[in-house]
């Protein structure tokens, strides 16, 4: 049932479990790895020379936290709209009802994007309307997009590509590899998205999402993501290719072992998947590529 009224919390947990589950509520973890992959960006792609000085620099500190804070508002929205789905595919995960009543998960949607939005207002104008776009994009998958066949993945895999794209919007360096990185991070979403649609195709059901696999089936949802599966290996073979021919070793072979093998096997693995479990783990194994990918920028130029 939703939370009645103004009252801020459905329920009133220790201390400790509502930090937790609060974190929870806004994916601390997944908000880390942003700002780690930010990070990187910043100091290995586009300002190697002082890296020190562009992570510390004011201007890349309010993109990040502009960031951060429109990407837990889309955490809290998502759950939000999600609560009946979460009951029955996440029963013991949820936080928006049980934790923080409906209204004030709201109210903290709204102010994260507004003082994200207006943060990013100020650093560029092109900051600006992507963060702007990132924000309603956000709602409206929460409210509408991730219930509709492909679409919702999608857009997650552009906002994906955004967050790699911010730094370079805001400092204009014209380095051509943050391009790539974009590009890869945007077919590896998409390929993660489809994949827990295929997990959570229960819940989903019962509430009248049409997703990928209830749309098409499981078996032609493995033949869509075989797709971008593909067209993300060859993305990465071509920047192995590249980095041997470059002189780039360590970057080839970080890329080789820790994105296009694990790549290979998430393929093997997905032909074989037929279970609920199956998924979950091809949905965890996708998250490690994606990891190896961001460390990758760690090796660029030694």
């Amino acid at each position: 049932m939703p939370a009645s009224g103004s009252s801020a919390l459905a329920a009133a947990p220790p201390a400790g479990r509502a930090g937790t589950m609060l974190a929870r509520l806004v994916r601390l973890p997944n908000l880390l790895i942003m700002a780690l992959c930010m990070a990187l960006t910043q100091t290995c792609l586009l300002v190697p020379t002082d890296p020190l000085a562009a992570l510390l620099s004011v201007r890349f500190a309010l993109l990040l936290l502009a960031t951060l804070c429109v990407a837990a508002a889309g955490y809290i929205i998502n759950d939000y709209y999600d609560v009946k789905i979460d009951t029955i595919n996440r029963p013991g995960q949820l936080v928006v009802g049980p934790v923080v009543g409906r209204r004030p998960a709201m109210l903290a949607h709204l102010l994260l994007s507004f003082e994200g939005i207006v943060v990013a207002g100020t650093l560029a104008p092109a900051v600006g309307v992507v963060t702007v776009g990132a924000a309603l994009l956000l709602w409206g998958y929460s409210a509408r997009f991730k219930r509709v066949a492909l679409v919702g993945n999608l857009s997650i895999g552009l906002l994906t590509a955004a967050l790699v794209l911010l730094p370079e919007l805001l400092l204009r360096t014209g380095h051509t590899a943050v391009w790539g990185y974009a590009l890869a991070a945007f077919l590896l979403t998409v390929v993660r998205e489809i994949i827990k649609d295929v997990e959570d195709m229960r819940g989903d059901a019962q509430h009248d999402c049409r997703t990928l696999p209830i749309v098409v089936g499981v078996a032609r949802s493995k033949w869509v993501v075989a797709v971008f599966l593909l067209s993300l290996l060859w993305v990465v073979a071509v920047a192995i290719g590249q980095g041997f021919a470059e002189g780039q070793w360590r970057l080839a072979l970080w890329l080789l072992g820790t994105v296009l093998g694990p790549l290979v096997l998430l393929g093997v693995r997905l032909a074989r998947a037929d279970r609920r479990r199956d998924f979950a783990r091809l949905s965890t194994l996708c998250k490690l590529i994606m990891l190896g990918g961001v460390l990758s920028m760690l090796v660029i130029g030694r």
